[in-house]
């Protein structure tokens, strides 16, 4: 926790709170505040020659409605064409685009599971697999970050719909 000067006890949640709060860079499209998103990730998901990418920090714009995904102070964009993944934040409603990257697990697989058994494993499943080593995150995940939140987010929205 010492790059955003939260006590290693803040957690998480309270780092990537105060990490956000330090600057205000907002995206150039939507006028909202992003998530400082490592190079490193940025650099995994462009789909374009990787002389493309400045040496800036870039941010994450994780609103569906709009186009860009990855965006850096002097204005560069990338949308989400030019990645080689879907998002999830982009694509919410699309069953088939991957809530967790790591462990390929969709909308569609998770209310599958959910259909067959009544319940899901999903949350034990990506924990253990984060336990045993297996969990890149911070490069595979477009947000740059555990998936965790929005996993859980996604289950809670699908017994709702049960």
């Amino acid at each position: 926790m010492e790059a955003c000067q939260c006590s290693s006890d803040a957690g998480f949640e309270t780092c990537e709170v105060r990490f956000e709060a330090v600057g205000n860079h907002i995206c150039p499209t939507n006028g909202k505040q992003g998530k400082l998103v490592g190079t490193q990730t940025v650099k995994a998901m462009l789909s374009l020659p990787l002389t493309e990418v400045q040496s800036s920090q870039y941010y994450f714009c994780k609103e569906a409605d709009c186009p860009t995904v990855y965006y850096n102070i002097s204005g560069q964009t990338f949308t989400e064409i030019q990645l080689r993944e879907h998002v999830y934040q982009k694509n919410p409603d699309n069953g088939s685009v991957h809530v967790c990257y790591c462990f390929q697990h969709s909308t569609d697989s998770i209310r599958a599971e959910m259909t067959m058994s009544g319940i899901t494993t999903i949350t034990e499943t990506i924990t253990a697999g984060i336990q045993a080593g297996q969990c890149a995150c911070d490069v595979r995940n477009p947000q740059g970050s555990f998936c965790l939140g929005n996993v859980n987010k996604l289950v809670k929205n699908l017994q709702v719909e049960q």
